[in-house]
């Protein structure tokens, strides 16, 4: 990534940051008070806000000012930090780091884990509903689209498959790219096609940018497929090799490293090639190689 596009993403990434603190319950609670530190506590632990940056990118580049969608944008970053809580629970994956820090139930208790989750996954559609900078009818579409993306119909689903492939031993390509596309596939869509709601861009660039998202949910789905064999412990920031303690299918498992490679790249390419349909699209493709060549 060149120096200005590193300047545009460190610009998105800070104006994201500040968006969570205006956002933050902190010093807003009573009795109650712990769980705003719970959920900021996980909203803080790292990571590369790359949904949100996807909202605030497509806005822009559907010629809308990327301020006025903060609030789409905060609203993907809680939802997903909320999936990443509750991952971690004892009934889910059962991991006590995330991002190098203990995970959310190890900091605070199951209990207040659960119910921090909770509130994040309610909190994003306050914020949608309360924008000063949104019209009321791009907060209605904004707020089904984040509902259906995170539900039973999009993540969450999504989650439901992966815990019941733990239990198959035939799990199929078509089970599998069903259980990628919505848990993770969806909420990078949403982020994609809220950036576009939020420009007021047309029907025909929505459809592009949720087709773009498909294709790059896969193709990460799949290097991270990849990456839990080949890759760095020390420079992903997770272990490796836990789909194979855990006799997980995957695309690896399924055909191997290099048709899983040729899988991944092809979906880059035909991303890439959707982008081509959108004009000032530099910065997406740029940002798009650095989410889909990380360690790869």
């Amino acid at each position: 990534m060149n120096d200005n596009m590193k300047k545009t993403l460190n610009e998105y990434v800070e104006f994201i940051e500040s968006g969570l603190k205006k956002y933050s319950l902190s010093g807003k609670l009573g009795l109650q008070r712990n769980i705003a530190g719970a959920m900021d506590y996980s909203l803080e632990a790292g990571g590369k806000r790359l949904r949100p940056v996807l909202v605030l990118a497509f806005c822009r580049m559907c010629g809308g000012d990327y301020k006025t969608a903060i609030a789409p944008a905060a609203a993907i970053e809680m939802i997903h930090t909320f999936s990443l809580i509750h991952d971690d629970l004892p009934c889910m994956d059962d991991d006590d780091f995330r991002r190098g820090k203990p995970s959310c139930h190890k900091q605070f208790g199951e209990a207040i884990a659960v119910l921090a989750g909770d509130a994040l996954s309610i909190r994003p559609f306050e914020i949608i509903a309360g924008s000063h900078e949104l019209s009321d009818s791009v907060k209605v579409k904004l707020i089904s689209e984040l509902a259906c993306s995170s539900g039973a119909e999009g993540m969450i689903g999504g989650q439901v498959i992966d815990i019941e492939n733990e239990q198959r031993k035939n799990v199929s390509e078509d089970n599998l790219r069903t259980m990628y596309s919505l848990k993770t596939g969806c909420l990078i869509k949403t982020s994609c096609v809220m950036g576009c709601i939020a420009a007021g861009a047309d029907g025909e660039k929505i459809s592009n940018a949720a087709e773009y998202a498909r294709c790059i949910g896969m193709a990460f789905q799949i290097i991270d497929d990849i990456l839990d064999v080949t890759g760095n412990e020390a420079l992903l920031g997770k272990p490796v090799g836990s789909d194979a303690e855990e006799n997980k299918t995957t695309f690896v498992t399924l055909y191997g490293i290099d048709k899983a490679r040729a899988e991944a790249e092809k979906y880059t390419s035909k991303a890439m090639e959707i982008l081509d349909r959108f004009e000032n699209n530099e910065f997406i493709k740029e940002l798009t190689e650095y989410m889909l060549n990380r360690n790869y």
